[in-house]
């Protein structure tokens, strides 16, 4: 039986939201958004026809609503929704919902979402299909798991043991355990995450294979019973158990290969009678044997690489999948053409372990280019908010090859304006440049193979130099632009040589200072006193400069919001704070104060005022983006205030906790070091 869908809901925000309106105006279907209080300026909600405003911000309040979803619907006559990825996409309760008020969910039948929605049955389903699976134990959600139990299914196990959410993804109340000491606090700090992100709290142990690609195959099921395969992905490589970059194909699947995972996966769908557009995803160890880890009843984040070696827009399939149209012969005689990478680029400080960052997008700006495809959920002007996942974008670069797929992408982030909140975009053009990804020898423990500064080295002096300097005059140009008389006259500017100007800046947390001179002769400049030498200034605007400095010439583009100057040039990128020459000291906070770095919750406080805590101590933990992060002590010490408690909302900046050393009182530098994401506690 068809349906003409005529207009969709999309019960999602951000980048996903954008995508599906795409399509949809492609098949002349209606569209409506619906969005939180955060998100009332983000672009997707005006690139739907329609929006409706869903009151608060957490998910819990919004996205989550089923109620107000469906309401939503109802009010503005669509007769379809598309849940995109997270929040409801899984929810076999919300799709039978959907179903009661008339509204056609696109998506799977609500007992195939049963049938996988808890991971440990979907384990024990896809072992009866012939599917390779590892062995586990599971703890459910609504009662303290009991500790002996827990030790003997770990230990039966066998470490390293992984405790995973049962509902849920995206690396969201996962462990390691390596000692099975901490097997009991690594379950329950899971738990509580998987409860904040998921609503439910079970948790599952099974054997961890070490440093395993991590391959998924996408498939795609009618409601004639007919499932086929599109190929697989290889997203292996990964940061706190999320995916950051994916391709298609894999690099390392063979013919023979492929067509073992691709039937499993087909078979997995079968065993569910899968409809609609789905993943199955597997671990392949070294050996090159591969076991069954979840199906995902859902369109995935990386999906557009699929679709760009295919040439199959995946969500115009869902649609005519939800009509009760059947599956086209160019999806069962698809094939594949090219190569497509895709990075995730979050908001995000990798250089600290990424933590999770939040704030105003000042500039969001790519280089279009033949083969890249860009599905942003910000733009220029917009703001990151704490309540929800911090990806900004997926870029994706495609090619012939997997090589030129992977400089058109390196080659476009890097030539990206990005400003105001800090990204991870240094670090996707790291990986993308260096040598073992460029041969395809990757896996999960990729990153634990490469370390930060390995991938992204520290500027040079070069870098240091034309930045600084080009900062410093793009501010002259501002001034004299601004000046009321004489406005073409250089800065400081005296019929007779005079003292330089001087700007002090803050890069990278260390001050650096500038100083320049023009006069007759050109400019001369140095930076933290060192002489600049062949140094030429050609022209300066407030934000360009086309400046010599070593006798090489370059243009520096230069944006100044605030105090904070972005500098993007061919050498890299910056963010230099102008100082204040006369600060106010009353701003300074109290030595020994421990500083949050990004906005969030208190979740628990380990250590109360007057308590003597030793270095690396718990003093307190919040939650940002469904991500819990420990404040530690950087030394020892007694806390001598506490001005948070639990529930309280902090921004960036806040004092948390105050600790004085024992013996001298000096000032604890906590930096961003000191919300290190929680793992074990």
């Amino acid at each position: 039986m068809t349906v003409t869908i005529k207009k969709l809901l999309v019960a999602n925000r951000g980048e996903i939201a954008s995508r599906v309106f795409r399509t949809c105006r492609l098949m002349d279907i209606a569209t409506v958004a619906v969005y939180s209080d955060a998100d009332v300026g983000l672009p997707f909600v005006t690139d739907a026809d329609e929006a409706v405003h869903l009151p608060g911000n957490t998910p819990a309040d919004t996205y989550l609503r089923a109620d107000l979803l469906i309401e939503a619907a109802l009010r503005t006559g669509a007769d379809a929704i598309h849940p995109g990825y997270g929040f409801l996409s899984e929810n076999a309760v919300f799709a039978r919902r959907c179903a009661a008020a008339g509204v056609t969910f696109v998506g799977p039948t609500p007992e195939a979402m049963d049938a996988m929605g808890s991971k440990t049955a979907a384990k024990e389903l896809m072992h009866a299909a012939g599917v390779p699976v590892l062995p586990g134990a599971v703890f459910a959600g609504d009662r303290e798991p009991d500790a002996a139990r827990l030790r003997t299914a770990a230990a039966e196990i066998g470490t390293p043991v992984l405790v995973k959410a049962a509902f849920g993804g995206g690396g969201r109340g996962m462990r390691i355990v390596q000692d099975l000491d901490e097997i009991e606090a690594a379950v329950a700090s899971a738990r509580r995450e998987a409860a904040s992100a998921f609503g439910d709290g079970t948790v599952f142990l099974e054997r961890f294979v070490e440093s395993p690609r991590h391959i998924e195959v996408q498939i795609v099921g009618d409601q004639a019973g007919t499932v086929v395969h599109l190929f697989e992905r290889e997203c292996s490589i990964q940061r706190r158990y999320q995916k950051i970059i994916e391709e298609a194909p894999s690099p390392v699947v063979d013919d023979a290969l492929r067509a073992e995972l691709c039937q499993a996966a087909v078979s997995a769908g079968k065993a569910i009678g899968y409809v609609g557009a789905g993943t199955v995803e597997f671990v392949l160890d070294a050996s090159g044997r591969f076991y069954f880890l979840e199906v995902n009843t859902r369109l995935q984040v990386e999906h557009p690489v699929t679709e760009m070696i295919t040439g199959i827009d995946l969500v115009k399939l869902q649609l005519d999948i939800a009509a009760g149209r059947p599956l086209p012969d160019e999806v069962i005689e698809a094939r594949i053409t090219g190569h497509a990478i895709e990075a995730r680029l979050y908001a995000e400080d990798a250089a600290a372990g990424y933590l999770p960052t939040s704030g105003a997008v000042h500039t969001f700006e790519l280089p279009p280019a033949d083969g890249l495809r860009i599905d942003a959920g910000f733009a220029s002007g917009t703001r990151v908010s704490t309540f929800y996942d911090s990806m900004l974008a997926k870029v994706i670069g495609y090619g012939a090859t997997r090589d030129d797929a992977r400089r058109l992408l390196a080659g476009s982030l890097s030539r990206a304006r990005l400003h105001g909140v800090t990204t991870n975009r240094d670090l996707l053009v790291g990986i993308l440049r260096e040598d073992e990804f460029a041969a395809g020898a990757i896996d999960t423990g990729y990153l634990q193979r490469h370390a930060y500064a390995e991938l992204v080295p520290t500027p040079g002096e070069d870098t240091r130099a034309v930045h600084v300097l080009a900062a410093a005059l793009a501010g002259q140009a501002a001034r004299r632009a601004e000046a009321p008389v004489l406005a073409s006259l250089p800065s400081g500017f005296r019929t007779n040589p005079s003292a330089p100007q001087t700007v002090a800046f803050e890069r990278h947390g260390r001050p650096v200072e500038a100083t320049y001179r023009l006069d007759r002769d050109g400019l001369t400049a140095t930076v933290d006193g060192d002489v600049l030498a062949e140094t030429t200034l050609l022209s300066a605007t407030p934000t360009r400069v086309d400046l010599v400095c070593g006798g090489i010439r370059r243009v520096v583009d230069v944006h100044r919001v605030g105090a904070t100057v972005y500098v993007d040039s061919p050498l890299g990128h910056d963010a230099l704070t102008e100082v204040e020459r006369f600060p106010d000291p009353s701003g300074a906070a109290q030595a020994g104060s421990l500083i949050a770095s990004m906005p969030g919750t208190v979740v628990r406080i380990e250590a109360a005022v007057g308590d003597r805590v030793e270095s690396g101590a718990t003093i307190l933990v919040i939650e940002a983006m469904k991500m819990e992060h420990a404040i530690r002590s950087p030394g020892s010490g007694i806390v001598t205030a506490l001005p948070v408690g639990v529930g309280t909302q902090v921004d960036s900046g806040t004092v948390l906790a105050v600790v004085e050393e024992k013996d001298t009182g000096d000032t604890l530098d906590t930096g961003e070091k000191d919300a290190e994401e929680e793992r074990h506690d």
